[in-house]
């Protein structure tokens, strides 16, 4: 049954009011780590009553679980969109750079004792890899470079888990080190980008068309369109996005 034009604002209050406790209970775990997120601690950041914790999320489980998925799928968005960059390797280090990485450092601490969010975590960094090593074997193909002396899964990984560790410890006050490995790190990405696709020449208008671009320019086009990326990024079957990629 559908509802009536009477019961949207009640409808946009109580989606408002979801989203307050989602934002509250990240904030928290940002400021002061995941065990200080308690419903009435959660309550007094939204500014509404502690009983409508429960109202909308009966355990802290299902809360923590509602936080993760949220910010996880802004991730799998701005993952497609660093996808449509013309430099995609770039923006995919800056992304394991950004704020949401330390978020997610709380989970990982959490998923020792809470199995909900355990499973929803290894869910999620499974999507974000395959993306990342989708990218990756893309732009090595394209390259030119022996996928067996640099398999992309490995590379994906070292540059992902470098990022994350430089943002860390840049929390901590450690710095030794991190000028020299953003600067390792964008020399390999200056050798491994995806290349430039220079663009056809404009055709007459009883010219023929000729192919101009590799097999591999059109899986990234596809790719970069979004096509095989929105896909996989929603649970779609990597083994379509491998055969694309390795022919």
């Amino acid at each position: 049954m559908s509802s009536s034009p009477a019961d949207e604002p009640t409808r946009l209050r109580r989606e408002a009011t979801r989203e307050a406790l989602i934002e509250a209970t990240a904030q928290i775990m940002l400021d002061e780590g995941y065990a200080a997120a308690t419903s009435r601690r959660v309550a007094a950041q939204a500014g509404v009553k502690p009983a409508l914790v429960h109202y909308y999320f009966p355990s802290m489980d299902d809360l923590f679980v509602a936080v993760l998925r949220d910010k996880a799928e802004a991730i799998l968005e701005r993952q497609r969109q660093a996808m449509a960059e013309s430099e995609p390797l770039h923006a995919l280090w800056q992304l394991n750079s950004a704020h949401d990485t330390q978020l997610f450092t709380e989970f990982l601490a959490m998923a020792n004792h809470r199995k909900a969010i355990l499973s929803e975590i290894v869910s999620y960094a499974m999507r974000f890899r395959d993306i990342e090593e989708g990218a990756m074997t893309l732009a090595l193909k394209a390259r030119g470079i022996d996928l067996e002396l640099f398999p992309p899964v490995v590379m994906s990984m070292i540059m992902g888990s470098l990022a994350r560790m430089v943002f860390h410890e840049q929390g901590l006050g450690i710095t030794r080190g991190h000028d020299q490995a953003r600067a390792f790190i964008e020399q390999c990405l200056e050798r491994f980008e995806m290349p430039s696709w220079d663009p056809q020449p404009e055709i007459g208008q009883h010219e023929r068309a000729t192919p101009a671009r590799s097999g591999v320019e059109e899986v990234a086009a596809n790719l970069f369109r979004g096509e095989k990326l929105n896909r996989l990024s929603q649970g779609g079957n990597r083994r379509e996005l491998e055969q694309d990629i390795h022919g």
